[in-house]
């Protein structure tokens, strides 16, 4: 055998597939741009995921509803989860070809009674969502997200400072002259949860002179609302940016949200995009990742096991033999190699940036504390899957042994008796307000979907 088949060698998509894997992966970006700027929370990710499911002949399923090979179907839990999936053709026995991702992404939420007076300004109280570094989230551009569900009925989606005649929203910070002791702190302590408070406004109303009856005002006659809605809302502050190029060659995108819609996109649109009618596919958008999966709309929920059983059993099939034969990719993100921090990366088993798809076979922490572990024969089966469409790929873990460490759905797949593994994007500047990550692992990371779909 010759040197290159003998030795494992990572090498950049640019090198390994050439200029037409390149130019259709700077295409293929440009949606998901899109995709970024329209689904900011995981509810506007979910209606944007359904309008691209029945535009592709998709239709609503409810629990109950009849199934049969050729169906086309999308199950949405609570406007925050989705499960979209296809019927094949043959004998249901054989399981499942399942990917997950996740559409929640670390935020600011507001807190239920979020709105008070200081200094002559308006703010709102929030309760950080997700693992943020909290010193990264004050003086920046912030939009405002969410829906508030009032009394009588109504259901208000709300979203402020994404329209360029839209107000911004913001979160103060010290001034250098003045911050000789903050600067003292470790960044973790540098801003604290509870300085987190959003400037809504500074201008009074005319008649009693405050400025948070001036904001109630301004909201009671736009949507109609008063400041008891509050305590029925969902609402939080996300970065204003869009979705933009990085690098004067164009090849990264930065934005809000990659992790985990990078991945979420690329599961997605591989399977609306599937023409092999054999294997039944199941792609599930799940919520709140980055607090644990609880809840209904999380991965701990048993929702996928009644999604499951009701497939298997309306095709005849014995859902426990399902579940074993299904195969899954629980698509999330990994942390890409940072030269700037070479210190808490093992580079050898670090993903790099522009050298495809991620397969993380273990996460956790502490001697691989909290994660699923997939196995050689799986791993191996997905060899032969990639390598069958030339699909460039790279073996990654998150950091160095001791550094931290992290988790993802994988193991609330796995526990179901289904062979799993993580696939994804390697990030830059994970959790900031803005991550980075390159066209070309995004593209490989969907036609890793596609592969795993088709064979």
């Amino acid at each position: 055998m010759t040197k290159s088949e003998l030795i494992y060698e990572k090498k950049t998509v640019y090198e390994k597939a050439g200029k037409e894997v390149t130019q259709a992966a700077f295409a293929y970006a440009e949606g998901y741009k899109h995709y970024l700027d329209a689904g900011k929370t995981e509810r506007e990710a979910l209606k944007e995921s359904i309008a691209m499911a029945e535009a592709c002949g998709y239709q609503e399923y409810r629990l109950g509803d009849p199934i049969q090979a050729g169906d086309r179907l999308y199950y949405n839990n609570r406007g925050r989860n989705l499960f979209v999936f296809s019927v094949g053709s043959e004998p249901i026995q054989n399981g499942i070809r399942i990917t997950v991702a996740h559409i929640d992404a670390p935020r600011i939420d507001l807190k239920q009674c979020p709105l008070y007076e200081d200094g002559g300004m308006a703010f709102f109280k929030t309760h950080y969502y997700g693992g943020i570094r909290k010193y990264q989230w004050v003086a920046t551009p912030l939009s405002l997200h969410g829906v508030v569900a009032t009394k009588d009925g109504r259901l208000l989606d709300i979203t402020i400072g994404e329209d360029e005649a839209d107000p911004l929203f913001y979160i103060n910070d010290l001034l250098p002259h003045l911050g000789q002791e903050q600067s003292k702190k470790p960044l973790s302590e540098g801003i604290t949860g509870e300085q987190l408070n959003v400037l809504v406004g500074s201008m009074p109303d005319e008649e009693e002179k405050s400025v948070t009856l001036h904001i109630l005002q301004l909201l009671n006659e736009k949507y109609g609302i008063t400041e008891d809605d509050f305590l029925s809302s969902e609402l939080c502050v996300v970065p204003a940016a869009k979705a933009r190029d990085v690098g004067l060659d164009r090849s990264m995108i930065g934005a809000y949200g990659h992790d985990d819609r990078v991945c979420a996109y690329p599961i997605l649109t591989a399977l609306l995009d599937d023409e092999d009618t054999t294997h039944t596919k199941l792609c599930i958008l799940a919520d709140k990742e980055e607090t644990g999966s609880d809840g209904p709309g999380g991965m701990q929920s048993d929702l996928i096991l009644d999604i499951i059983n009701e497939i298997a059993t309306a095709l005849g099939g014995n859902p426990a033999v399902v579940r074993a034969n299904s195969k899954c990719l629980s698509a999330d993100v990994s942390a890409a190699y940072d030269p700037n921090f070479p210190e808490v990366f093992e580079k050898r088993n670090t993903p790099l940036l522009s050298c495809g798809a991620v397969f993380t076979k273990f996460t956790g922490s502490r001697g691989k504390s909290g994660t699923n572990d997939a196995t050689a024969e799986y791993i191996g089966w997905l060899r032969g899957v990639l390598s069958h469409d030339d699909v460039v790929w790279q073996a990654g873990e998150l950091g160095k042994v001791d550094c931290g460490g992290g988790g993802t759905v994988a193991k609330y797949v796995s526990m179901h008796n289904i062979d799993t593994i993580d696939l994804g994007v390697p990030v830059i500047s994970m959790h900031a307000p803005w991550e980075v990550i390159a066209k070309v692992d995004l593209y490989e990371t969907y036609r890793a979907a596609r592969a795993f779909y088709k064979y």
